[in-house]
């Protein structure tokens, strides 16, 4: 399989701070792989993603998406990367079809196109009766849904799923899941955060587990348990491989 990110050498230190959040990581990432990012509290792991969209510089090494860099190409990866952050990225007095629409704008779409998608996909979602329903009237699992939508309108060739399930309903749940899979199926890459391990072992065909700014392994959910003495799921490798202490961070 070819590779869709290319990770070398990446680090990062926040000004002040004493450690590293990330420290000299490599990592590649195939095209089509449903990639689990995994670690405590602190780990790095939004750092990581922050570099890879954006958001933050490194302070040292580099990576590419597609074969394209930030340094050089920024427009083109805004283009073909998807963002779905934990925090919703809703607008709560706007109906979500309003709020689909806004986000669907800057994505480039408009017209027919981006009127035909959002019906589309608030249909597969089971939320189309609710389309002209203003955000701060839905439970957590519908507005999860909607955030969920915003950030795939544009048909991704990354999507990056920080906690796409955190505080929603089993039913939603099982939605956002089944759907993100068709995803996948139709050539979207993954890159999923989670502290939801028991579904994180059944979703990502790839696990690579953080911790204090370093991988500490990396594999399919199954070599993982297979490789770790007495584990017998992957909340047990994650326990053996950084430990019971809390991770309270402020």
């Amino acid at each position: 399989m070819q590779s869709i990110i290319k990770i070398e050498s990446l680090s990062k230190k926040y000004k002040n701070a004493d450690l590293y959040s990330l420290n000299d990581i490599s990592l590649e990432i195939n095209e089509g792989q449903i990639f689990g990012l995994l670690g405590p509290n602190g780990a790095g792991k939004t750092t990581l993603i922050s570099m890879l969209c954006g958001l933050i510089k490194p302070t040292s090494g580099q990576f590419t998406i597609d074969n394209l860099s930030y340094k050089n190409d920024a427009a083109k990866i805004k283009k073909i990367i998807g963002v779905v952050p934990q925090e919703y990225a809703l607008y709560p007095t706007l109906t979500a079809r309003e709020n689909l629409h806004y986000f669907g704008s800057m994505y480039g779409l408009k017209g027919s196109d981006l009127k035909d998608k959002v019906i589309e996909t608030l249909d597969l979602l089971g939320l189309l009766k609710f389309a002209d329903k203003r955000i701060e009237t839905f439970s957590g699992g519908m507005k999860r849904r909607v955030n969920l939508i915003a950030g795939i309108l544009h048909n991704p060739k990354v999507l990056f799923l920080d906690e796409p399930t955190v505080g929603v309903d089993v039913q939603s749940k099982n939605a956002i899941i089944d759907y993100l899979k068709v995803l996948n199926q139709n050539g979207t890459t993954i890159i999923y955060t989670s502290h939801h391990l028991a579904e994180a072992e059944d979703f990502c065909d790839t696990i690579a587990i953080l911790d204090r700014g370093k991988i500490y392994a990396q594999g399919s959910p199954s070599d993982l348990i297979a490789s770790t003495e007495e584990a017998r799921n992957l909340e047990e490798v994650f326990i053996s491989l950084t430990g019971k202490d809390l991770r309270d961070v402020i």
